[in-house]
């Protein structure tokens, strides 16, 4: 084999793999129902992002309501059903999850976790109160220790034995009990 058919050849081969390294990264990156939530976002989208830059970051389009600058919703188009992301003055402000046991936090709380699992997996940073709308449920409240978290929580929202759903994001708009309503 000649030198320039080698040169081509490993140039081929760094470019064939080059090319899957970047396949990979981008599905690592799509959000789908093993992304981790955390206080501050899910997956690579984060609070305060804009929807486009949020959709970017997701891998795929986020559609709902229409724009307004007070509140509103998107989620993505396809996959993960149930997730949704409140947007307020045009940025996102939390992460709702309702109705998919398959997300799960970066500590592994998910719904249809008991409030003991809860309490184990965050202890001595969960705050109790009673639910506004379900008789002996609760609101468990992930308040992080770490000082750059402060403006960020994890609510848990319980039947009084389990979680219903959950949601993250940035005060005051994740402890909004109802949404953008």
């Amino acid at each position: 084999m000649k030198s320039k058919d080698k040169l081509l050849t490993i140039f081929t081969t760094i470019l064939a793999l080059s090319s899957l390294t970047v396949g990979t990264v981008l599905a690592q990156t799509k959000l789908t129902n093993q992304s981790k939530l955390f206080t501050n976002g899910i997956g690579q989208v984060r609070v305060g992002m804009t929807v486009s830059q949020a959709k970017k970051a997701a891998g795929t389009r986020l559609v709902g309501d229409p724009p307004n600058n007070n509140c509103y919703y998107v989620k993505p188009e396809s996959e993960p059903k149930n997730l949704g992301f409140m947007v307020t003055e045009g940025r996102i402000s939390r992460v709702d999850v309702w109705r998919n046991s398959k997300i799960a936090t970066l500590k592994g709380a998910k719904i249809g976790d008991t409030e003991a699992q809860i309490k184990s997996l965050y202890p001595g940073q969960i705050q109790v109160t009673p639910h506004k709308y379900v008789q002996g449920g609760h609101y468990l409240t992930f308040i992080p220790k770490d000082r750059a978290d402060q403006k960020y929580r994890v609510v848990f929202e319980t039947d009084g034995k389990r979680v219903t759903q959950f949601r993250s994001g940035k005060l005051p708009e994740v402890e909004f009990v109802e949404g953008c309503s």
